[in-house]
């Protein structure tokens, strides 16, 4: 039985002549050390403008291990534009079952036996169970089916199924028969489906199934040690694509650029035709500027070839360059004609030049650009991996909006989407082989890694954005296999490394946490956590110093602290006093876990939003005054879940997110975006935190984040003084206030001008509690909202007298009997049936129109019900009664 990548169309790229399609872009440069005064510094600034890749591999000393390996030809398959006729999205009309079938039978013969579920594509078996707080998610098989109408336009045409992605394996089946399998839950395949739909009768549909499964593997890649969920399904696109008989399969864009001199552009192309060809092939290849202007066009005609080789070379005098602030992006359009039918491929590249210092800092386009970004998981509430292309898109939106410049995608090769989206946006990219956790296996193993780096560079090298290639992640895990083997690790390790320099010549490789394995790949990143996994915040100078000489290029990624959405403090985390500094303040062993070892915040602090905003600001102050840093990537931009931490406020989940799972801000995401964004912004903190406490006449800190000058405050309409920005004054930058409250309802509101005089405001309103809390005595439920048919319920823990315990952080559970449905295991604090009290309170939302009881419970109380149809009804006659 064939495997699907071992068809050579896997990740070809090719359009009909009535569309054009997108290739991935590529940036190639030469990678040489050279000296320059005192400094080594490691150079991204060469290319090889007129030296193909098989001359290139000839003269690399990794070229004899890359020749041997048994990769297919491979290169993007994501397109940018697509014909409706000859590329068909299979989105509809699909089936799903949860379970073992017989493929040969039962698949197509089974309505006896099981229940199919109508569902569309993408789709993820784990959308619900990712984050049930009582069981973990699912793993095991799933199987979908379809019936095609199948219609070649092409005489000798190829009919081609082409999967973005389908978690962790997949065997495609027409009809009884399996005609191919594929391993890897994240790249992009194909299979060639020709001869089998060849034989179809006329109007015969054809009869497709896919079984998916994400069931354990230790042969496979990631690690079910992973600290995230091995998602299941076809949670990326599934196409339907026809083509001549001879097509593109690939173009490339190589750039050979210094600043100050022209660009020198070479154009390389692959052919797909898996019957032999024969007669010429006309070509011709145009390069547009970032204004649509043509910059270049040359007609070429070729017998059909085999391999990879250069089309056109050309130089561009005065290059628009790719950058973060101005992501220019240039155009290649290649059409070949083979006399009966016409073929055309089409992407986007950028030109640009980078060079990382040794000990110092990173340059691009010869000036310093200082790396601040985040990293993403590709997860989101209610959808788990099967985001669509508009909830992909917001997210970017978002973490451009933050000021980011760099992303690393973690930990496992993301949707050519995501690329797409990153070259526009102009944000660099840290992209990551899944060699996660799992030390070195099996020689199956280890050739699924390098198969599965090979793909992922083929696969989006075009794309200016990808900055790093990363080689995998956390290779010291205690009980990962073989965990004391470094020598089988190391070597493996350079082999990869070896791998991607003899692929790619023009990028760095990169690595996080693996201290044994620091000298091997181009960029290292150690494991620094202060003020989270040990340590205090106050240790990062000092840990970033230390860490300065131990590898010429250190990116520092992955930082930052869990917080619960909601929850807040009036006063520093206690577990502060018991947390003392460290020297190496790094995640060590199992520190993630919620009990044993050392004191530690992430253990034995409160979570608290307030508490990650202070290591936030610490942590981009420092980087902000470290001249030499290349830069430094917060973890994680969105929370996602993950099998490993049931104990989190919210079951499954890694709260340490900027945003929470269905993308709705945390305060620390305006904390970095007042630190790196260029758009003037104003953020009063505590949009979230409707009951605020103390005793009366208490001073209260009132805390701005904005990157404006100056910043007023007013206090219930009475002006508490106007504070200037000092980047050095901590916490808050200087924009902060000691505020006297009234009891009970108060308002704040934030003036700023810009330095053209725009002027932002910010406005909040909360309850401030004077009156003191007792032990926890009783819950009790009432109707926060409505809208439509959703209802959203508010839970209170409150003492004998009937006040909040505003400290409580009690783990409680929603339930509902009767009509409707809870909206829970979304993976957010609002949306999960067993979550932590944030500030004594949590919200749960239910879809019914009909009668139904929603109850709330915690250990030693007794639960508290509602009604629904009655608070329905009273809030349609006296309104909203949210606090």
């Amino acid at each position: 039985m064939p495997d699907a990548v071992s068809f050579r169309c896997l990740g070809f790229v090719v359009s009909s002549n009535f569309s054009s399609l997108d290739v991935r872009n590529l940036q190639l440069k030469r990678l040489s050390s050279k000296k320059r005064g005192s400094h080594q510094i490691f150079t991204h600034d060469g290319g090889i403008s007129h030296m193909n890749r098989r001359t290139f591999l000839k003269s690399s000393a990794s070229a004899a291990a890359l020749a041997a390996l048994p990769f297919p030809a491979l290169a993007s398959a994501q397109q940018a534009e697509r014909s409706a006729t000859h590329d068909l999205v299979l989105d509809s009309n699909w089936e799903f079952y949860r379970g073992p079938l017989d493929g040969r039978q039962q698949v197509w013969h089974s309505e006896e036996l099981v229940t199919w579920e109508k569902v569309s594509l993408p789709h993820c078996f784990n959308h619900y169970d990712a984050c049930d707080p009582d069981a973990p998610a699912y793993r095991g098989l799933g199987w979908y089916r379809t019936r095609l109408a199948v219609a070649n336009p092409y005489s000798n045409g190829r009919t081609l199924l082409h999967v973005e992605g389908a978690g962790q394996q997949a065997e495609v089946w027409l009809g009884g028969t399996k005609i191919a399998e594929h391993i890897g839950g994240y790249d992009e395949w194909m299979v060639d489906i020709t001869d089998h739909t060849s034989a179809l009768k006329p109007n015969e549909p054809l009869q497709l199934a896919i079984l998916c499964d994400n069931g354990r593997n230790i042969d496979r890649m990631p690690s079910d040690q992973s600290d995230f969920t091995l998602y299941g399904g076809l949670y990326r696109p599934v196409h339907l694509i026809y083509l001549p008989a001879v097509s593109l399969e690939a173009v490339h864009t190589h750039i050979d650029f210094e600043p100050d001199k022209p660009a020198a552009i070479s154009i390389t192309a692959r052919l797909y035709a898996p019957q032999p060809a024969t007669g010429e092939l006309d070509l011709t290849i145009t390069l547009l500027d970032p204004a649509g202007r043509t910059v270049h066009t040359q007609h070429v005609t070729r017998a059909p070839w085999q391999g990879e080789i250069e089309l056109t070379s050309t130089t561009i005098k005065a290059p628009k360059l790719w950058s973060p602030g101005e992501p220019n992006l240039y155009r290649c359009e290649v059409t070949l004609g083979t006399g009966a039918d016409t073929t055309s491929a089409s992407h986007h590249f950028g030109i640009r030049h980078t060079r990382w210092q040794d000990h110092g800092p990173f340059f691009l386009n010869g000036q310093r650009l200082l790396l601040k970004g985040s990293q993403r998981h590709e997860d989101h509430a209610g959808t788990a991996a099967a985001m669509s292309a508009e909830l992909i898109r917001e997210e970017f939106r978002l973490l451009k909006a933050m000021g980011a410049n760099i992303v690393r995608l973690g930990h496992y090769q993301q949707r050519a989407l995501v690329l797409e989206l990153c070259d526009e946006l102009g944000l660099f990219v840290w992209e990551e082989l899944c060699w996660c956790r799992s030390g070195i296996v099996s020689e199956t193993f280890e050739a699924m890694g390098k198969r599965m780096l090979h793909t992922l560079i083929d696969q989006h090298r075009n794309h200016p954005s990808v900055l790093i290639w990363g080689l995998g992640n956390e290779d010291d895990w205690p009980t990962e296999i073989n965990i004391n083997d470094h020598e089988a690790i190391r070597r493996y390790m350079t082999e990869l490394r070896d791998l991607a320099h003899a692929q790619d010549p023009t990028r760095m490789t990169g690595y996080r946490r693996g201290d044994f394995v620091k000298d091997i790949p181009d960029v290292y990143s150690p494991s620094i956590w202060a003020g989270w996994y040990s340590g205090v915040y106050t240790d990062y100078a000092p840990a970033l110093e230390k860490a300065r000489n131990i590898v010429p290029h250190l990116l520092h990624v992955e930082w930052g602290a869990d917080s619960h959405a909601g929850r807040f403090a009036e006063e520093p985390d206690p577990a502060i006093a018991h947390v003392p500094p460290s020297s190496d303040p790094a995640e060590k062993g199992l520190a993630y876990k919620p009990s044993g070892g050392d004191a530690r915040v992430s253990k034995d602090g409160t979570w608290t939003e307030t508490y990650a905003c202070d290591l936030f600001e610490w942590y981009l102050r420092t980087i902000d005054n470290t001249p030499w840093l290349t830069g430094a990537l917060q973890w994680c931009f969105k929370d996602f879940t993950t099998p490993l931490r049931v104990e989190n406020p919210v079951p499954r989940v890694n709260q340490k997110g900027l945003i929470t799972r269905d993308m709705q801000p945390k305060e620390g995401y305006f904390v970095f975006q007042s630190w790196w964004s260029q758009k003037p912004m104003l953020r009063l903190f505590g949009h979230n935190w409707p009951v605020r406490w103390g005793a009366e006449n208490q001073p209260r800190l009132v805390r701005v984040y904005s990157n404006c000058p100056e910043v007023e405050l007013f206090v219930n309409g009475v002006s508490a003084g106007k504070r200037k920005r000092d980047p050095n004054d901590f916490p808050c930058a200087g924009l902060r206030w000691n505020a006297i409250f009234r009891p009970g309802d108060n308002e704040l509101r934030a003036v700023a001008h810009t330095h053209d005089g725009q002027q932002l405001t910010d406005t909040i309103r909360f309850r401030y509690e004077t009156r003191p809390w007792g032990k926890p005595a009783k819950l009790a439920l009432q109707l926060h909202s409505l809208s439509g048919n959703i209802a959203t319920v508010e839970a209170e823990l409150l003492d004998t007298n009937g006040v909040r315990c505003l400290d409580s952080r009690a783990q409680v559970r929603f339930a509902l009997a009767g009509n409707g449905r809870l909206l829970d295991n979304l993976g957010t604090p609002t949306g999960s049936r067993v979550v932590q009290l944030y500030n004594g309170h949590a919200h749960i939302s239910v879809a019914t129109t009909s009668p139904a009881v929603i109850s709330v419970s915690t250990q030693d109380l007794p639960p508290a019900f509602l009604t629904l149809a009655g608070a329905l009804a009273a809030h349609s006659v006296g309104g909203s009664n949210a606090s």
